[in-house]
Protein backbone atom coordinates (compact mmCIF):
# COMPACT_ATOMS: atom_id res chain seq x y z
CA UNK A 1 0.00 0.00 0.00
CA UNK A 2 1.51 3.54 -0.87
CA UNK A 3 0.09 5.96 1.39
CA UNK A 4 0.67 9.47 2.09
CA UNK A 5 1.11 9.77 5.95
CA UNK A 6 0.52 6.33 7.14
CA UNK A 7 -3.35 7.06 8.31
CA UNK A 8 -5.61 3.99 9.67
CA UNK A 9 -9.09 4.82 9.45
CA UNK A 10 -9.85 2.88 12.17
CA UNK A 11 -7.87 5.06 14.32
CA UNK A 12 -8.32 8.30 12.94
CA UNK A 13 -9.57 11.47 14.68
CA UNK A 14 -11.34 14.22 13.00
CA UNK A 15 -11.24 17.77 13.59
CA UNK A 16 -13.75 19.20 15.86
CA UNK A 17 -15.84 20.73 13.43
CA UNK A 18 -16.91 16.89 12.82
CA UNK A 19 -17.24 15.99 16.02
CA UNK A 20 -20.32 15.66 17.87
CA UNK A 21 -22.86 18.33 19.50
CA UNK A 22 -22.68 20.51 16.48
CA UNK A 23 -26.00 22.33 14.47
CA UNK A 24 -23.85 20.63 10.99
CA UNK A 25 -21.82 17.70 11.53
CA UNK A 26 -21.30 17.99 7.87
CA UNK A 27 -20.59 21.30 4.78
CA UNK A 28 -20.47 20.21 1.77
CA UNK A 29 -18.19 17.40 0.13
CA UNK A 30 -15.34 19.79 -0.66
CA UNK A 31 -15.12 22.03 2.56
CA UNK A 32 -15.21 18.93 4.63
CA UNK A 33 -12.29 16.98 3.02
CA UNK A 34 -10.06 20.03 2.52
CA UNK A 35 -10.83 20.70 6.35
CA UNK A 36 -9.66 17.04 7.47
CA UNK A 37 -6.44 17.07 5.03
CA UNK A 38 -5.21 20.31 6.84
CA UNK A 39 -6.21 18.66 10.05
CA UNK A 40 -4.71 15.10 9.59
CA UNK A 41 -1.12 17.45 8.33
CA UNK A 42 -0.97 19.02 11.74
CA UNK A 43 -2.05 22.46 10.26
CA UNK A 44 -5.07 24.61 11.77
CA UNK A 45 -7.99 24.66 8.71
CA UNK A 46 -10.16 27.12 11.13
CA UNK A 47 -7.30 29.84 9.81
CA UNK A 48 -8.54 29.15 6.46
CA UNK A 49 -12.24 29.82 6.59
CA UNK A 50 -12.12 34.30 6.47
CA UNK A 51 -13.67 33.60 3.10
CA UNK A 52 -17.42 32.71 4.36
CA UNK A 53 -17.71 36.72 5.30
CA UNK A 54 -18.84 36.35 1.51
CA UNK A 55 -21.52 34.22 1.41
CA UNK A 56 -24.49 35.08 -0.84
CA UNK A 57 -27.36 33.70 -1.75
CA UNK A 58 -27.07 33.50 -6.24
CA UNK A 59 -30.34 33.34 -7.05
CA UNK A 60 -31.59 29.87 -6.42
CA UNK A 61 -28.99 28.68 -3.56
CA UNK A 62 -26.26 29.69 -1.53
CA UNK A 63 -22.58 29.77 -2.44
CA UNK A 64 -21.34 26.55 -2.45
CA UNK A 65 -18.24 27.59 -0.52
CA UNK A 66 -14.80 25.95 -1.08
CA UNK A 67 -11.53 28.01 0.52
CA UNK A 68 -9.92 29.97 -1.96
CA UNK A 69 -6.86 28.02 -3.88
CA UNK A 70 -5.12 31.47 -2.56
CA UNK A 71 -5.46 31.32 1.09
CA UNK A 72 -4.70 27.94 1.10
CA UNK A 73 -0.92 28.42 -0.43
CA UNK A 74 -0.40 31.83 1.52
CA UNK A 75 -1.27 30.07 4.98
CA UNK A 76 -0.11 26.56 4.62
CA UNK A 77 1.55 26.65 1.36
CA UNK A 78 -0.89 24.36 -0.36
CA UNK A 79 -1.73 23.96 -3.93
CA UNK A 80 -4.49 22.87 -5.22
CA UNK A 81 -5.45 23.18 -9.00
CA UNK A 82 -6.85 21.24 -11.93
CA UNK A 83 -5.03 18.06 -13.60
CA UNK A 84 -5.74 15.91 -16.69
CA UNK A 85 -6.97 12.60 -15.45
CA UNK A 86 -5.62 11.01 -19.16
CA UNK A 87 -4.37 7.29 -17.81
CA UNK A 88 -6.33 5.03 -15.58
CA UNK A 89 -6.83 6.87 -12.20
CA UNK A 90 -5.15 4.16 -10.04
CA UNK A 91 -1.71 4.26 -11.87
CA UNK A 92 -1.70 8.80 -11.22
CA UNK A 93 -2.97 8.20 -7.38
CA UNK A 94 -0.33 5.81 -6.82
CA UNK A 95 2.14 8.04 -8.51
CA UNK A 96 1.04 11.37 -6.48
CA UNK A 97 1.59 9.94 -3.02
CA UNK A 98 4.73 8.32 -4.23
CA UNK A 99 5.82 12.28 -4.51
CA UNK A 100 4.26 13.06 -1.68
CA UNK A 101 0.88 14.69 -2.91
CA UNK A 102 -2.52 13.67 -3.23
CA UNK A 103 -5.75 14.13 -5.52
CA UNK A 104 -9.13 15.37 -5.48
CA UNK A 105 -11.45 13.31 -7.14
CA UNK A 106 -15.06 13.30 -8.11
CA UNK A 107 -16.09 9.85 -7.57
CA UNK A 108 -19.58 8.22 -7.11
CA UNK A 109 -21.42 8.11 -4.24
CA UNK A 110 -23.15 4.76 -5.24
CA UNK A 111 -19.61 3.20 -4.52
CA UNK A 112 -18.87 5.04 -1.42
CA UNK A 113 -19.40 3.05 1.59
CA UNK A 114 -19.49 5.62 3.75
CA UNK A 115 -22.74 7.17 2.20
CA UNK A 116 -24.77 4.00 3.19
CA UNK A 117 -27.43 5.88 5.04
CA UNK A 118 -27.57 8.21 1.85
CA UNK A 119 -26.17 7.07 -1.19
CA UNK A 120 -24.47 3.85 -1.55
CA UNK A 121 -25.83 1.37 -4.01
CA UNK A 122 -28.95 3.68 -3.83
CA UNK A 123 -28.02 6.90 -5.86
CA UNK A 124 -25.61 7.80 -8.22
CA UNK A 125 -23.97 11.35 -7.03
CA UNK A 126 -21.12 13.07 -7.52
CA UNK A 127 -19.20 13.69 -4.32
CA UNK A 128 -15.41 15.01 -4.15
CA UNK A 129 -12.47 12.50 -2.80
CA UNK A 130 -9.14 13.32 -1.35
CA UNK A 131 -7.13 9.96 -1.44
CA UNK A 132 -4.60 8.77 1.76
CA UNK A 133 -3.15 5.26 0.24
CA UNK A 134 -3.85 2.94 -2.31
CA UNK A 135 -2.98 -0.70 -3.08
CA UNK A 136 -3.75 -1.21 -6.57
CA UNK A 137 -2.95 -5.45 -6.33
CA UNK A 138 -5.13 -5.86 -2.99
CA UNK A 139 -7.47 -2.95 -4.72
CA UNK A 140 -7.82 -1.06 -1.23
CA UNK A 141 -8.35 2.99 -1.42
CA UNK A 142 -8.22 4.53 1.61
CA UNK A 143 -9.75 8.35 1.33
CA UNK A 144 -11.57 11.16 2.93
CA UNK A 145 -14.90 11.60 2.47
CA UNK A 146 -17.11 14.32 4.36
CA UNK A 147 -16.36 14.25 7.80
CA UNK A 148 -14.15 11.34 8.25
CA UNK A 149 -11.43 8.95 6.63
CA UNK A 150 -12.68 5.37 5.14
CA UNK A 151 -11.55 2.74 3.19
CA UNK A 152 -12.97 0.70 -0.02
CA UNK A 153 -12.48 -2.23 -1.82
CA UNK A 154 -13.38 -5.20 -4.50
CA UNK A 155 -16.25 -4.09 -6.09
CA UNK A 156 -16.36 -0.59 -4.82
CA UNK A 157 -13.04 0.10 -5.65
CA UNK A 158 -13.22 -0.94 -9.28
CA UNK A 159 -16.32 0.91 -10.02
CA UNK A 160 -15.43 4.30 -7.88
CA UNK A 161 -11.87 4.16 -9.97
CA UNK A 162 -14.26 3.31 -13.27
CA UNK A 163 -11.97 -0.10 -14.01
CA UNK A 164 -13.18 -3.11 -16.25
CA UNK A 165 -15.40 -3.48 -18.51
CA UNK A 166 -19.14 -1.33 -18.49
CA UNK A 167 -18.08 1.99 -18.84
CA UNK A 168 -19.56 4.08 -21.77
CA UNK A 169 -16.90 5.14 -24.14
CA UNK A 170 -18.34 8.54 -24.72
CA UNK A 171 -18.44 9.02 -20.58
CA UNK A 172 -16.26 11.77 -19.69
CA UNK A 173 -13.73 11.87 -17.08
CA UNK A 174 -13.94 12.94 -13.82
CA UNK A 175 -12.43 16.37 -12.46
CA UNK A 176 -9.32 16.03 -10.63
CA UNK A 177 -7.03 18.30 -8.84
CA UNK A 178 -3.71 17.98 -7.99
CA UNK A 179 -2.72 18.41 -4.09
CA UNK A 180 0.69 20.13 -3.42
CA UNK A 181 2.63 20.62 0.04
CA UNK A 182 5.64 22.63 -1.54
CA UNK A 183 4.01 25.97 -2.63
CA UNK A 184 5.37 28.20 -0.32
CA UNK A 185 6.29 28.56 3.33
CA UNK A 186 3.41 26.76 6.11
CA UNK A 187 2.81 28.97 8.62
CA UNK A 188 2.64 28.78 12.35
CA UNK A 189 0.80 30.26 15.55
CA UNK A 190 0.93 33.92 15.92
CA UNK A 191 2.35 34.07 11.84
CA UNK A 192 -0.52 31.89 10.41
CA UNK A 193 -3.03 34.48 13.20
CA UNK A 194 -2.03 37.58 11.00
CA UNK A 195 -2.05 36.00 7.92
CA UNK A 196 -5.83 34.88 8.88
CA UNK A 197 -6.65 38.17 10.08
CA UNK A 198 -5.30 39.83 7.24
CA UNK A 199 -7.48 37.61 4.54
CA UNK A 200 -10.69 38.09 6.68
CA UNK A 201 -10.30 41.87 6.48
CA UNK A 202 -9.54 41.30 2.82
CA UNK A 203 -12.97 39.49 2.34
CA UNK A 204 -14.72 41.29 3.97
CA UNK A 205 -14.47 44.28 2.32
CA UNK A 206 -15.92 42.34 -0.65
CA UNK A 207 -18.59 40.48 1.16
CA UNK A 208 -22.25 40.72 -0.55
CA UNK A 209 -23.55 44.30 -0.75
CA UNK A 210 -26.68 43.34 0.41
CA UNK A 211 -28.36 41.00 2.89
CA UNK A 212 -28.34 37.17 1.42
CA UNK A 213 -31.56 36.68 3.96
CA UNK A 214 -33.51 39.26 2.41
CA UNK A 215 -33.03 37.73 -0.75
CA UNK A 216 -33.42 34.23 0.10
CA UNK A 217 -37.10 35.67 1.85
CA UNK A 218 -38.06 36.66 -0.95
CA UNK A 219 -37.14 33.15 -3.28
CA UNK A 220 -38.71 30.99 -0.59
CA UNK A 221 -41.91 33.10 -0.46
CA UNK A 222 -42.53 32.07 -3.65
CA UNK A 223 -40.98 28.32 -3.93
CA UNK A 224 -42.96 27.40 -0.71
CA UNK A 225 -46.14 26.50 -2.26
CA UNK A 226 -44.44 24.16 -4.59
CA UNK A 227 -42.09 22.90 -1.74
CA UNK A 228 -45.04 22.03 0.41
CA UNK A 229 -47.02 19.83 -2.42
CA UNK A 230 -43.50 17.70 -3.38
CA UNK A 231 -42.11 15.13 -1.36
CA UNK A 232 -39.21 14.26 0.69
CA UNK A 233 -37.05 14.09 -2.35
CA UNK A 234 -38.09 17.15 -3.59
CA UNK A 235 -37.33 18.84 -0.11
CA UNK A 236 -33.64 17.07 0.43
CA UNK A 237 -32.78 18.69 -2.82
CA UNK A 238 -34.17 22.22 -2.40
CA UNK A 239 -32.82 22.04 1.64
CA UNK A 240 -28.98 21.18 0.97
CA UNK A 241 -27.53 24.02 -1.42
CA UNK A 242 -30.26 26.81 0.60
CA UNK A 243 -31.02 26.44 4.10
CA UNK A 244 -28.12 23.48 4.74
CA UNK A 245 -25.45 25.54 2.87
CA UNK A 246 -26.17 28.70 4.56
CA UNK A 247 -26.36 27.36 7.96
CA UNK A 248 -23.37 24.85 7.84
CA UNK A 249 -21.19 28.14 6.29
CA UNK A 250 -21.93 30.66 9.20
CA UNK A 251 -21.49 27.96 12.02
CA UNK A 252 -18.17 27.06 10.93
CA UNK A 253 -17.36 31.16 10.17
CA UNK A 254 -18.30 31.06 14.01
CA UNK A 255 -15.53 28.97 14.34
CA UNK A 256 -13.28 31.02 12.82
CA UNK A 257 -14.24 34.15 14.88
CA UNK A 258 -13.35 32.00 18.22
CA UNK A 259 -10.26 31.14 16.86
CA UNK A 260 -8.98 34.06 15.36
CA UNK A 261 -10.16 37.52 17.71
CA UNK A 262 -10.27 35.42 21.06
CA UNK A 263 -12.60 37.36 23.61
CA UNK A 264 -13.52 39.93 20.78
CA UNK A 265 -15.44 36.64 18.83
CA UNK A 266 -18.03 36.80 22.06
CA UNK A 267 -19.43 40.12 19.71
CA UNK A 268 -19.77 38.37 16.75
CA UNK A 269 -20.70 34.94 17.49
CA UNK A 270 -24.34 35.47 18.96
CA UNK A 271 -25.31 37.30 15.35
CA UNK A 272 -23.49 34.21 13.63
CA UNK A 273 -25.88 31.77 15.83
CA UNK A 274 -29.17 33.46 15.28
CA UNK A 275 -28.46 32.13 11.46
CA UNK A 276 -27.75 28.83 12.39
CA UNK A 277 -30.44 28.80 14.67
CA UNK A 278 -33.18 30.24 11.74
CA UNK A 279 -31.39 27.56 8.85
CA UNK A 280 -32.11 24.63 11.28
CA UNK A 281 -35.99 26.02 12.14
CA UNK A 282 -36.64 26.23 8.51
CA UNK A 283 -35.19 22.72 7.65
CA UNK A 284 -37.50 21.21 10.18
CA UNK A 285 -40.38 23.24 8.86
CA UNK A 286 -39.90 22.64 5.56
CA UNK A 287 -39.19 18.94 6.20
CA UNK A 288 -42.60 18.50 7.52
CA UNK A 289 -44.33 20.07 4.66
CA UNK A 290 -47.17 22.31 6.39
CA UNK A 291 -48.23 25.71 5.96
CA UNK A 292 -46.15 28.05 7.76
CA UNK A 293 -44.99 31.84 7.66
CA UNK A 294 -40.73 31.95 7.12
CA UNK A 295 -40.51 35.63 7.16
CA UNK A 296 -40.28 36.11 11.16
CA UNK A 297 -37.35 33.46 10.90
CA UNK A 298 -35.94 35.15 7.82
CA UNK A 299 -36.43 38.32 9.27
CA UNK A 300 -34.11 37.20 12.30
CA UNK A 301 -31.24 35.33 10.56
CA UNK A 302 -31.14 38.48 8.40
CA UNK A 303 -30.80 40.76 11.06
CA UNK A 304 -28.12 38.34 13.53
CA UNK A 305 -26.19 38.25 9.59
CA UNK A 306 -26.30 42.61 9.81
CA UNK A 307 -25.22 42.45 13.41
CA UNK A 308 -22.25 40.04 13.10
CA UNK A 309 -21.07 41.57 10.14
CA UNK A 310 -21.38 45.21 12.08
CA UNK A 311 -19.07 43.04 14.55
CA UNK A 312 -16.43 41.71 12.01
CA UNK A 313 -16.05 45.50 11.08
CA UNK A 314 -15.15 46.68 13.96
CA UNK A 315 -12.44 44.15 15.54
CA UNK A 316 -11.57 43.07 12.02
CA UNK A 317 -12.75 45.59 8.98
Amino acid sequence: MISLWGLDPETYVRHAVHGEGRAYGETNCYTDIVLELLHARGDEPLAALGHLVRQDFEGDQFTFFKPPPGDLELLFGVDIHEMNPWRALPDQIAEQLTLGRTMVVELDSWFLPDTRATDYRTAHVKSSAIFEAIDRDGEVLRYWHNAGLYELSGEDYRGALRLGDGWAPDMLPPYAELVRFDAGPRLEDEALRAAARGLLAHHLARRPPGNPFDAFAARLTGDLPGLLDGDAAGFHAYAFPTVRMAGSSFELLADHARWLLGGDADAVVPGLGRVVDGCKVLSFRLARRRAFDPEPVLADAAAGWVDAMAALDAVAG
